[in-house]
C-alpha cells in the first residue's frame, strides 16, 4: 500500500512537473519511479496522475495523497534530522519564525548569548510562511515562533517572554507630540505607516481604530523599522511601535512616543513551540535565554 517512497515521488512530481526531473531529484531511475507508482495505482484501483502535454497533473486521488505527503514527510524528515544530530553529538539548526516585525532588535539580544552557549547549533530566522506561523510549526518548517498574537491549538505551547506598551511615534514638532495620550479620532487626518501585515492583525487598527470606527487619512506600508522611523522623523507620517523600540531610536532621530488611549495598549511577546519539543535541550535553552533578555 502507500509507503514513504510513494509519498516522496508524488511530492516531487508535483514540485517538478515531470518524471525525468523528479527522478533526478530523488536519485531514482525514471523506470523505477514509474514502476512504483503503477504498482500503487494497481493496488488502489486509482490513477495518481495524468499527462498534460509534457507535464504530469495530479488527479483528485493524487492530490489526496499529496496532502498526506505534505503532512507526514516533513515530520519524518525532521525526526530523522534530530536522530542524526543525536548520533553525531550535534544539534543542527534552530529555525525561528518571526510574526513580530519590530522584534528583530530584541532577537539579537537573545541570539548572541544563545550562539555562545550552543556552539553546535546554528540559527535561521524565517518571516515568510506558506500557511502562517502556526502552520509552519505544525508542518515542521520552524521550531519556534515569535509572535505577539498566539493562536492556541492542541499540540502547541506558548510562553510569554516580555511585556511592552504599543505607542504612537511622531516627529518632535508634530501637533500630537506634546499630548499625554491620544484618542482614535486624532488620527483621522494622519498618514499611518505600518509593516506590510493584514490590517486585522495590526494592533493599532484592531485595538484602537476599529473599535472606535475610525481610520487614518492614509495608510502606507514599509517593511523595515529603520525606514519607517526615518519617515516619521521627516514628518511624512506617524507609526505605532513598541515603546522600548521607539526609545532606542529617540537619541538618534527627532521622534517621540505618545500613549494610545488613556490606559495605553499593553502587549506581550510569546514564543510558541511544539509541545513534543519542550524536552529538547537546545529549544528549552532558547526559551530560557529569551525570557532572561526581557529587560528591553
Amino acid at each position: 500500500m502507500i509507503d514513504r517512497t510513494h509519498l516522496a515521488i508524488i511530492r516531487q512530481v508535483d514540485r517538478s512537473g515531470t518524471l525525468t526531473q523528479a527522478a533526478d531529484e530523488l536519485f531514482l531511475t525514471q523506470s523505477a519511479l514509474s514502476h512504483a507508482i503503477k504498482k500503487l495505482e494497481s493496488q488502489l484501483g486509482i490513477k495518481v496522475w495524468e499527462k498534460d502535454g509534457r507535464r504530469l497533473r495530479l488527479t483528485q486521488a493524487g492530490q489526496s495523497i499529496l496532502s498526506l505527503a505534505n503532512r507526514v514527510l516533513p515530520q519524518i524528515e525532521y525526526t530523522e534530522q534530530l536522530m542524526s544530530q543525536y548520533a553525531h553529538g550535534q544539534r543542527g539548526t534552530l529555525r525561528i519564525g518571526m510574526e513580530c516585525h519590530p522584534c528583530y532588535q530584541w532577537l539579537l539580544q537573545v541570539v548572541s548569548p544563545y550562539l555562545n552557549q550552543w556552539p553546535n547549533v546554528d540559527v535561521d530566522v524565517k518571516q515568510e510562511f506558506q500557511f502562517g506561523g502556526m502552520g509552519a510549526l505544525f508542518n515542521y518548517d520552524i521550531d519556534a515562533l515569535v509572535t505577539p498574537d498566539p493562536l492556541y491549538k492542541r499540540g502547541l505551547v506558548y510562553t510569554p517572554v516580555f511585556d511592552y506598551e504599543l505607542v504612537l511615534v511622531v516627529n518632535n514638532e508634530h501637533s500630537l507630540a506634546n499630548e499625554k495620550h491620544i484618542e482614535p479620532p486624532q488620527l483621522s487626518d494622519e498618514t499611518l505607516i505600518t509593516y506590510p501585515v493584514e490590517v486585522e492583525r495590526l494592533d493599532i487598527f484592531s485595538q484602537f481604530l476599529m473599535p472606535a470606527k475610525c481610520s487614518p487619512r492614509k495608510h502606507k506600508t514599509i517593511e523595515t523599522t529603520d525606514i519607517i522611523l526615518q519617515m516619521v522623523a521627516s514628518n511624512r507620517g506617524v507609526a505605532a511601535m513598541p515603546r522600548w523600540l521607539a526609545e532606542q531610536y529617540q537619541s538618534q532621530l527627532p521622534i517621540t512616543s505618545v500613549r494610545l488611549g488613556k490606559s495605553g495598549i499593553d502587549k506581550q511577546i510569546f514564543i510558541g513551540v511544539r509541545e513534543s519539543d519542550l524536552a529538547i535541550d537546545y529549544i528549552d535553552s532558547f526559551m530560557e535565554i529569551a525570557k532572561s533578555a526581557s529587560d528591553v
